[in-house]
């Protein structure tokens, strides 16, 4: 397997042991289990790390769905390898961060790692993938699991509150960037990234260019908390401390980040890139850093921090994207810096604001408080904790001599150099960059001030506190040491970053840069001589200290302001009007009456359908050499009819049930007489069992009245009914008669034995070349079991103490028989239908039966055994939870779909062969038979969940 997919899937696989070891070793602290993974992954990035920093990009590709150009496609550029190693490196401190500050005896560890494993998987795939639509789905993924981790104490009203508004805000800017991706599709003819950069000059005029990328830049946005999204991102703090150290700093809200930087070669010569990106960034530098002075909460303001520190880098790329407008060299490589910085100060970001979370975390943890009001005099009891914590926020403040300081002079360099850009109207608006930057500096020097006075300097206030301040254990000092140690080293020794990981990345970013010798040279200095961003900073600092001195004296500062008009109370009272309007419409048509709901389900079916076959000219009865009609087709149709017509006749439930059935039943006979094996087999034992499930509910319901006749009940009956039969008539003539394509029967009859090894060309088509469509549909099936289980064990609980599903009270089992005819003659027939169903499932790849006719035949034979003799011998005989059952098999199928990609083959490819086999002789083995099993294995256990769920309720 290529390293890429196989560091993709570490993440993902390492859950298994997770919840092993968390059930085989009680007692060992699951993150040890976990960290592993994440330090072997960094391990690995690094040591691409040379080839990478020479221009060798490492790429990996397998097939998924070909025919639409989506491939799991996966890509390692500098760009890539940057943000691997910052989320694998950041995921290996925080993992073991976690183990010391989490507790064994109160959490569910085991959630909270499998939670943190999907995410790293997560985030991985999105900045590796070179497939749009993969991006995308991993995209999402981080937002699912990022909702989990920030729901991870879901007894906390605000944690839930907080993981529901970053997930529909997030999954909001996801749908526009996806559909900003398919505009792109549609313009290039490709779901690669890197082709579509190679089309740019196809594309830049077209119609759909700009759009794409106002779509695109909305799910940037959202996940980087950009303003006026930004909001989920304060509330999101209330997930535990590793989470927002991990999320918040290094992680989730940098994928915004890498999705401009892997599309600024795409759209940077678009000057509404460039004023999009760098006024948005701005705006948000500014006011979160103005939110953040504001804030009593450490964790709250180390969030509004993240929020302006993410928006200067986001204007950082805005401004870099300046570069692509110039073909003279030499201006090219000016404007180039702002993206130069925009790379270096991310990665700062990530190492100062990861110590400060900690650090954070820390305090919270040893004195109970986050509140600043209640802190003060740590340091004399926090020693370590305090130099981490100056070290973290005198690097955000971008004060000499750390790392964050030489970012924080090339963004003044890079808000400087942008006055000289004539085009675009930035001449006349120019100056607004370096002021709005300069003002913003200030406030980020303040509240990096406020993190360390005042909750280390002053009088040590015990009494305040909810515990006995002390330092913390070595483990979880260790992490946000390393953090802050890389911060000073790189302060020092900038241009390790920038040969290893900025050039690269660079290259990347701006490709159009590159010299004549394939690399782009970055060259960072401490010391410029007294440049006027040198005067910019010194200004940051007496401007700074005189606003903070203020903010210390006055308490309007801390006011958080009214929140009547703000983004928040719009995003509350928007979601608030959301629910209470959806609730009237849900109310108005959902009645209770299943009659009303049947009603709305076939006028739609009828409106919808009615309309474009009418509308585009699909009803056709060019029907040619149609077939001759036998005296027992004649019949059968006959004896149809009769037994459709007696259904709303009859007069009582049980007449109903079995005039139904013998519909079923008769439809059977016709596959008979088209000599259609498979399909009279599965007709004839879903009929049974669907019979079964009708008795099943027919024994909870009421006596059957019949309603006085009234003429608009009955005739809206039957509009609806001819209305449908009428529907469904045309579509079969239409489909039979006026098909535009060649029939594809003769392709599966030819190619069956040659490509899926089977001769039984139904079976062929469900394991193999319609495997997908099989695997959703008993996914689709299990959910519905599911959900019916979940239905009714919740009408049980909310039912009463006396048919609780509680194992200790009691509850009426399936109805049984008394017949001891039928219990004798039960005990061979049940041996017997076992024994068919194996036959079935064993011989169906070259004759009758399969894995579905099979399960449902095994089916059959648990309903007759629990029929004759209850639940409990069912329960005796075979001792197996069929939910687990049903899951067992739905990933045993999906474990055969996904194996065709060890051998580079797309999802679900199946291979057979023939071999000689001690007894059995020349056999043929085929993959297709472990999907088979699996799809076995869930329809027993989605029948067997539904008829013994229903048959079990009172």
């Amino acid at each position: 397997m290529p390293f890429l997919h196989a560091a993709i899937l570490i993440p993902f696989l390492f859950c298994i042991p997770v919840l092993l070891a968390h059930r085989v070793v009680p007692r060992l602290h699951t993150g040890w289990a976990v960290l592993p993974a994440p330090l072997f992954l960094f391990v690995c990035f690094l040591l691409q790390l040379p080839a990478v920093q020479e221009g060798e990009a490492v790429l990996a590709s397998v097939p998924w769905i070909p025919s639409l150009g989506v491939n799991i496609q996966l890509y390692l550029d500098g760009l890539a390898l940057l943000f691997a190693l910052l989320i694998t490196g950041v995921g290996s401190l925080v993992t073991l961060y976690s183990i010391f500050y989490l507790n064994k005896a109160k959490e569910a560890l085991h959630l909270f790692y499998v939670y943190l494993l999907l995410f790293m998987g997560a985030m991985l795939g999105v900045v590796l993938s070179d497939n749009l639509m993969v991006l995308y789905g991993f995209w999402e993924l981080t937002s699912l699991s990022s909702f989990l981790l920030i729901a991870f104490w879901h007894n906390k009203e605000k944690s839930v509150y907080g993981a529901q508004k970053s997930l529909l805000i997030t999954v909001f800017g996801g749908f526009a960037m996806f559909a900003g991706f398919l505009l792109l599709y549609v313009m290039t003819g490709t779901f690669s990234i890197r082709e579509v950069a190679g089309q740019l000059h196809a594309i830049t005029g077209h119609s759909l260019f700009l759009p794409a990328m106002i779509l695109i830049l909305l799910g940037a946005f959202t996940k980087s908390a950009q303003f006026p999204f930004h909001i989920w991102l304060p509330d999101a703090m209330e997930a535990p401390t590793p989470v927002s150290a991990y999320l918040h700093s290094a992680t989730m809200v940098k994928a915004g980040l890498y999705l401009v930087a892997r599309f600024t070669p795409v759209f940077a010569g678009q000057g509404e890139w460039l004023w999009i990106v760098s006024s948005v960034g701005l705006l948000t530098l500014l006011y979160g850093a103005l939110k953040a002075i504001r804030q009593t909460d450490l964790k709250a303001l180390l969030a509004y921090s993240t929020i302006s520190q993410l928006g200067l880098i986001m204007c950082l790329l805005g401004l870099g994207s300046a570069s692509a407008f110039y073909s003279d060299p030499a201006e090219a490589v000016f404007f180039s810096k702002a993206a130069v910085a925009a790379v270096f100060h991310l990665l700062n970001h990530a190492m100062f604001k990861g110590a400060l979370f900690m650090v954070v975390g820390i305090i919270d943890h040893e004195t109970g408080t986050r509140d600043i009001r209640r802190l003060g005099g740590l340091m004399t009891v926090m020693p370590i904790t305090f130099t981490v914590a100056a070290i973290g926020a005198f690097s955000m403040a971008g004060l000499p001599p750390f790392s964050g300081f030489l970012s924080k002079e090339m963004f003044f360099t890079a808000v400087l150099n942008i006055r000289e850009m004539n085009s675009l109207g930035l001449a006349q608006w120019g100056m607004l960059f370096p002021v709005i930057a300069w003002l913003a500096s200030i406030f980020t020097f303040v509240y990096s001030m406020i993190i360390v006075l005042k909750s280390f300097t002053g009088g040590l206030r015990r009494e305040k506190l909810a515990k006995t301040p002390h330092e913390a254990p070595l483990g979880m000092l260790l992490p946000p040491v390393i953090l802050a140690t890389c911060t000073v080293v790189f302060g020092f020794f900038p241009n390790v970053l920038s040969r290893y990981l900025i050039e690269p990345a660079m290259a990347s970013i701006l490709p159009d840069m590159l010299a004549s010798g394939g690399r782009y040279h970055v060259h960072i200095t401490f010391w410029h001589g007294w440049t006027p961003e040198v005067f910019m900073t010194l200004g940051v600092i007496a401007a700074g200290t005189a606003v903070y001195l203020l903010h210390r004296r006055s308490k309007s500062w801390q006011s958080p302001g009214s929140q009547r008009f703000s983004l928040n109370a719009l995003y509350n009272g928007g979601l608030s009007s959301l629910d209470r309007y959806s609730k009237r419409l849900t109310n108005f048509y959902m009645t209770g009456s299943v009659r009303h709901y049947l009603i709305y389900i076939f006028a739609f079916l009828i409106a919808a359908v009615g309309i474009i076959l009418f509308t585009s000219d699909s009803v056709s009865f060019r029907i040619s050499n149609p077939a001759d009609v036998s005296l027992y087709e004649a019949l059968l149709v006959l004896a149809m009819l009769a037994a459709a017509v007696a259904v709303p006749l009859a007069r009582s439930r049980m007449s109903a049930i079995i005039f139904t059935g013998g519909v079923g039943y008769l439809a059977t006979l016709f596959f008979v007489l088209f000599r259609a094996p498979d399909l009279a087999l599965t007709q004839i034992i879903v009929e049974t069992v669907s019979v079964t499930l009708f008795l099943l509910c027919f024994y909870h319901l009421p006596d059957l009245k019949k309603e006085a006749f009234k003429l608009p009940f009955k005739l809206t009956n039957l509009l609806i009914s001819l209305g449908v039969g009428a529907i469904v008539t045309l579509i079969a003539l239409a489909a039979g008669g006026s098909s535009p394509f060649p029939s594809i029967a003769e392709y599966y009859l030819q190619e069956s034995h040659n490509l899926g090894g089977g001769d039984n060309v139904v079976n062929v088509i469900l394991v193999d070349f319609r495997g997908f469509d099989t695997m959703l549909e008993i996914s689709v099936l299990g959910i519905a079991s599911l959900g019916i289980y979940a239905l009714i064990k919740l009408r049980l609980e909310a039912a009463g103490p006396g048919i609780s599903s509680d194992k200790t009270r009691p509850r009426l089992p399936l109805a049984q028989s008394n017949d001891v005819i039928l219990q004798t003659v039960s005990r061979a027939a049940v041996l017997i239908i076992l024994t068919f169903s194996l036959f079935l499932f064993l011989a169906g790849h070259n004759n009758p039966g399969g894995g579905f006719i099979g399960g449902l035949m095994t089916s059959a034979a648990l309903v007759l055994l629990a029929i004759a003799f209850g639940m409990k011998t069912v329960a005796r005989t075979v001792p197996l939870n069929s939910r687990k059952v049903m899951a067992i098999g739905l990933l045993l199928a999906f474990l055969t779909g996904s194996g065709s990609f060890l051998f580079d083959a797309p999802f679900m490819s199946h291979a057979f062969g023939y071999f000689n086999l001690p007894i059995l002789g020349k056999t043929e083995l085929a993959t297709a038979v472990l999907f088979d099993l699996g799809v076995y294995l869930a329809v027993v256990g989605v029948t067997t969940t539904i008829l013994f769920t229903i048959g079990r309720d009172r």
